[in-house]
Order: structure tokens, then C-alpha cells, then sequence
């Protein structure tokens, strides 16, 4: 029988206790923010504990070696007494501080830590500075300091750390198969509300798993078809990019498109302009009443106003994937941070073929989501904050400038492409709209910091501010100017793809050649390159799998939303929803609200969900992607 005295034992109760405190605390946040927990607590907690065991197994583990390895003696003197209760502090500190994390974690994305949080373990600048600019971080590591002092103390108070003369071989070859063993996936609890599977993980070995697969491999987790099958499928459905393997002949794919669009006439320059986490029920047109975004509504109602857009993902890079791509979101890690990503049929590639200068510019370290490397080997130039002159810059936090000072770089960016006689397409990234949601003073009536509404408001500002002086350029009368965001700002809800946090606004806006109206059918980001094709008269909309919604034979009606794990394909009022191992699901979504509720499968909607989810994903993954 394990005595309660030994250091490895209590080591490994104090990581279950840890464990069970901290599931106990995101269950209680959780429930506080609408999730339907109920008679789920008791599997959260069983399969958490499961889960938990093998955790601290694991931590305890090198305690239990050394014990076992080491003879009584050796252990017993200063400098490996020393050393252990070093080790010891070092562990309990790592613990709390990592229940700490989750917490925050949990607060910002409703799930323990996945590939988001070793996103945020790479980029430290960025992660660090925001922390510290939203938290208070030094007296938190304090406490958690001092909490783990006492703790060290009352594990080595009184434990016993004995030796053993020799381990039998295979003991030891079962305790070192405890770390590859962390990264198998287990059993998890599953309920109505997604948050529930979520909650019964340990947060700690999520974060392994997530840093050992970054990817997942379409054929092996996800329902699939026949190629020959899907290839037919998207035939019907408009995808001309279709079928894979088979070589691609340029001149094909770059028809001259039929002229359908609005447009008085064709406008010379495009400014695109991705708002960060600017969910549509911000603004006013979509019922909001605090009066966030007066420059935006104003502007809806001055151009073409599309209300039914849907974001594909949950994260910046998923939007710059899509608006750039047209393709769907592939599982795992977006197309924009995996390697091989240069030189593909995306937006600026196409657009530089044609005589466009395809620019990038982003208010922050453009290191950050390898944005620059992916803008960077698709043919854009690339204007990051290393670009700004210290001089311009009033106001930066840990994202990067402010919106304004990112506006002012981009007008002068446009004074000078502008002037080399070319065409241009420029993408601008925000970042104000952030935590810790600081801004300049006196620009809004909200006090910085002041929360999201406060970040909107700034965002809208700067915005109206931008096209106010816009209008004083020469290139002004001949530019389109598309506003749409890149993600909501929150994907939590009672479902794993809750709808309505991925419906974001988009505003078409040039008083000189197009008259103001809506767009009321649903879309897809992925639409917006082979639209934004169209409408500049140029070729090649058939490199995406996205479709122009001024087509002549008329838009998709149909839109991808995602997160890492769930694919979703929303037609027809209902919405497919692909997961791992090679379930499918499918929900009635309420065409007003979004609002979900759980249906049948409908076979021809299945089929079409997993012919564009696979074909893409193998388009990736063959290289089909890259430009003829």
C-alpha cells in the first residue's frame, strides 16, 4: 500500500487536487455564462479524473525515479535537498500558475488550452505585453508564489524520499512509456453543450496534444467520398478549380468574367480593409443601441450593405485564409501558419499577374501568425510596424499602432503605388479592437481602457476618420473601398459552431461608382476574392473554390463556418456540421436569429459539405493550390 509520506505520492495528489479545483472553477464559470451543465457533472468529473491521473503520473514521475534510482543516502544531502525542494517549488508554481492561465484562457475562448494557446507560447512579445497590459500580473505571480512556498513546504514537511537498490527493467520501460502515453487521446464527456467535452479535459495534456498534432489529417478523422464523386459535386456547384491531379491549363482559369455587378464602372484600386473581432451585432443596423459604430452605419447605408456574411473561422488567421484564398477552412492549423503556403492561386498572386500591386499592411509584428511570410511569398508587399517610423507612431499596446496610425502609414503606402501609374490592391489589418482595448484619448467618449464597446467605438473612428481623408486623394473617386471583419469577437455558445458568432457585417463603399442598396443573401468570406475579381474586370475567379455572388446564374447560397475540429457547411436552413472520427451532424438554423436547433442528416447536404471540405484539404495538401 502507497504510503501518504512519500514525496512522488503526495506530489501526485496535490497535481489531482490542482486539477479537480481548477475543472471545478471553469464548471462554475461556465455555468455562470449559460452553459447547461447539469446532470453532465458527474461524467466531466469522472472522465476529468481519468485524465487527471495520467497527468500526475506523469508529473510525479521524476520524484518516483529518484527514488527508486538513487540510494537513501545520496538523496539525504544538502545540494539534492536542495535541488528537490527546487524542483518541488517549481512544479506547484508551474501548476498554479497554469490554473491561473486556464482561467483566462477559458474567459476569452471557452475551451482548455489547444493549438490557440501554443500560438500564444510562440509569439511571447505580443502574448506577454497584452497580459501585462491587461491583468495585473505582479501581484498575481506573487500570490501564486507565495502559494506555491507554502505548498512546497507542507509536501517536503516530514515526506520520506527513499532509495531503492536496483528497478526491475521492465517497472522501468511501463513508467517510461507514461510521456509518449500523454499524447494518445482519451475518453472525454459529451453532452448537449459542447462545453462539456471541454470541461472533462485536463487542460495541461490539451496543451501537448495541441503542440504534437497541429494539423489534422482529413481522410483519417472525417467522413470522406470517391474523388471522382466530389469532383462531380462541385462541378454542379460552380467550382471550375475542380477536378484534382489533373494538369490546369492558365488560359482556362482566366476567362474574362461576365460583367453583372452594380458598378457604374470598374474601380481602378481596391482598399480592403479587415477589422479585428467586429461581430455584427455591434453595430446599429443589426439592432445594437449603444451607439458603437456611427462612421459604419453611415457608411451602410452609403454603399452596398451585405447582411448576411458569415466568418469561416474564430481567429484572425482563418478570415486572412479565406478573404486571400476563397478556399474553405482545412482541419487543424489555417493554410496561412502551415509551411508550403507560397506561391498559391490566392488573391495577390492572381491580382500581380494581372498588373496589380498587391499590398499588405499591418499595425503590429507581422511575425505574428507568419503573416509576413505567407503575404510576403504570395506576391504582396508587406508593411508592418517595423515599416512606421517611430516619428508617426502617438500611440502602439502589445498588438501593434493604433488603428490611426496604421490608417495614416496606408494612406501615404496608396500615395505612392498610386503615383506609379498601377493599379492597387491594398489589405489592411487592425488590431486596435483588442485586449487590452487601449486607444488614444480624446478620439471617442469612452475613457481607454475601455473594454470591447470602447475598442469598437475607437475602431469605428478611426475608420470614418480614415475615409474622411481619403476623400481629399486623386485615387479616391476611383476605389473601392470593402470593410468587413476578419472573426467575431466571441465563439462561444451552446453549440460547437453556434452560428450566430460567426455572422460579421461587410460594407462595399465608393460614392463615385455604385449606388447604395443591400445584399441580403448568405455569403461566405471565401466569396470576396473571386467577387473582388469580377468587379476590377480582371481573371481568374476560378482558381477558388469560392463563387462571385454577381455571377450571372446567381451567388452560392451557402457558407463554411469552423473552429479547429468542426467543419460546417450552412445551405438551405440547415447546417452540416463535420467532426472527428467520421461523424456527422446537422442542425435547423432560424434564418433570422441563427438560432440552432438539432435536425437529420440530409444526404445531398452531407455529400456537398464533404466534397468541398475534402477536395480542399487534398487541394492543400497536393499542392493544387499553387498558381498555374
Amino acid at each position: 500500500m502507497l504510503s501518504a509520506r512519500l514525496l512522488w505520492v503526495r506530489v501526485a495528489l496535490l497535481v489531482l487536487a490542482i486539477a479537480l479545483l481548477t475543472r471545478i472553477g471553469l464548471s462554475v464559470l461556465a455555468a455562470y455564462s449559460g452553459a447547461e451543465l447539469g446532470q453532465d457533472l458527474l461524467a466531466i468529473l469522472g472522465f476529468g479524473l481519468v485524465e487527471d491521473l495520467r497527468v500526475a503520473l506523469l508529473l510525479s514521475l521524476p520524484f518516483l525515479l529518484g527514488a527508486m534510482l538513487f540510494p537513501a543516502p545520496l538523496l539525504q544531502r544538502p545540494l539534492w535537498r536542495g535541488m528537490r525542494a527546487a524542483g518541488v517549488f517549481l512544479l506547484v508554481f508551474g501548476l498554479l500558475f497554469a490554473a491561473v492561465s486556464e482561467w483566462v484562457f477559458w474567459t476569452e475562448f471557452s475551451t482548455r488550452f489547444n493549438f490557440i494557446a501554443i500560438d500564444y507560447l510562440l509569439y511571447t512579445h505580443e502574448v506577454v505585453a497584452n497580459i501585462v497590459q491587461s491583468y495585473p500580473v505582479v501581484p498575481v505571480l506573487m500570490a501564486v508564489a507565495a502559494l506555491a512556498a507554502a505548498f512546497t513546504w507542507l509536501l517536503l514537511r516530514g515526506a520520506v524520499v527513499q532509495g531503492a537498490p536496483a528497478l526491475p527493467r521492465r517497472a522501468l520501460l511501463m513508467l517510461l512509456m507514461l510521456p509518449p502515453a500523454i499524447v494518445m487521446p482519451s475518453a472525454t464527456a459529451s453532452g448537449t453543450d459542447p462545453r462539456v467535452e471541454e470541461l472533462s479535459r485536463n487542460g495541461l495534456a490539451s496543451l501537448v496534444r495541441a503542440a504534437w498534432r497541429n494539423e489534422l489529417d482529413y481522410h483519417r478523422f472525417y467522413a470522406t467520398l470517391p474523388r471522382d464523386q466530389a469532383n462531380h459535386l462541385l462541378a454542379g456547384l460552380g467550382v471550375d478549380r475542380v477536378p484534382l491531379g489533373e494538369a490546369i491549363n492558365p488560359e482556362d482559369m482566366m476567362d474574362a468574367p461576365e460583367d453583372a455587378s452594380p458598378f457604374r464602372r470598374k474601380p481602378r484600386h481596391v482598399v480592403m480593409i479587415t477589422v479585428e473581432s467586429l461581430s455584427a451585432d455591434y453595430m446599429a443596423a443589426f439592432g445594437n443601441r449603444d451607439a458603437l459604430t456611427p462612421n459604419l452605419d453611415r457608411l451602410a447605408g452609403e454603399g452596398i450593405f451585405f447582411t448576411r456574411l458569415l466568418a469561416t473561422g474564430t481567429r484572425t488567421v482563418r478570415g486572412l485564409e479565406a478573404v486571400s484564398l476563397g478556399t474553405p477552412p482545412v482541419p487543424g492549423q489555417a493554410i496561412v501558419r502551415r509551411p508550403g503556403n507560397a506561391h498559391l492561386a490566392s488573391l495577390g498572386e492572381v491580382l500581380a499577374r494581372q498588373g496589380v500591386q498587391p499590398l499588405f499592411l499591418y499595425g503590429g509584428n507581422g511575425f505574428f501568425d507568419n503573416m509576413n511570410a505567407y503575404f510576403g511569398g504570395n506576391d504582396y508587399r508587406v508593411i508592418d510596424r517595423s515599416d512606421i517610423p517611430d516619428s508617426r507612431v502617438t500611440f502602439e499596446n502589445a498588438w501593434g499602432v493604433a488603428d490611426e496610425v496604421l490608417f495614416g502609414q496606408s494612406l501615404d503606402e496608396l500615395d505612392r503605388a498610386t503615383a506609379s501609374g498601377k493599379r492597387v490592391f491594398a489589405h489592411i489589418m487592425t488590431t486596435s479592437n483588442h485586449r487590452p482595448y487601449t486607444y488614444p484619448e480624446g478620439r471617442i467618449d469612452i475613457a481607454s481602457p475601455g473594454g470591447r464597446s470602447g475598442a469598437v467605438k475607437y475602431s469605428d473612428w478611426a475608420i470614418g476618420d480614415f475615409i474622411a481623408k481619403a476623400r481629399s486623394k486623386p485615387w479616391f473617386k476611383d476605389t473601392l473601398f470593402v470593410i468587413l471583419a476578419d472573426h467575431c469577437a466571441s465563439a462561444a455558445g451552446k453549440t460547437r459552431l453556434p452560428v450566430d458568432r460567426y455572422h460579421i457585417p461587410m460594407i462595399f463603399y465608393a460614392p463615385n461608382l455604385l449606388s447604395p442598396g443591400r445584399h441580403e443573401q448568405l455569403m461566405s468570406q471565401i466569396d470576396l476574392p473571386p467577387t473582388l475579381l469580377e468587379v476590377m474586370g480582371l481573371r481568374g475567379d476560378a482558381h477558388f473554390f469560392g463563387r462571385s455572388i454577381y455571377e450571372p446564374e446567381g451567388s452560392a447560397e451557402r457558407a463554411f463556418v469552423s473552429n479547429y475540429q468542426e467543419l460546417g457547411y450552412l445551405k438551405d436552413g440547415v447546417l452540416t456540421v463535420l467532426r472527428p472520427k467520421r461523424i456527422v451532424e446537422a442542425y435547423s438554423i432560424d434564418p433570422e436569429t441563427f438560432g440552432v436547433t438539432p435536425t437529420a442528416v440530409v444526404p445531398g447536404l452531407r455529400d456537398e459539405a464533404i466534397a468541398y471540405y475534402q477536395t480542399a484539404a487534398d487541394a492543400f495538401g497536393e499542392g493544387q493550390l499553387a498558381l498555374p
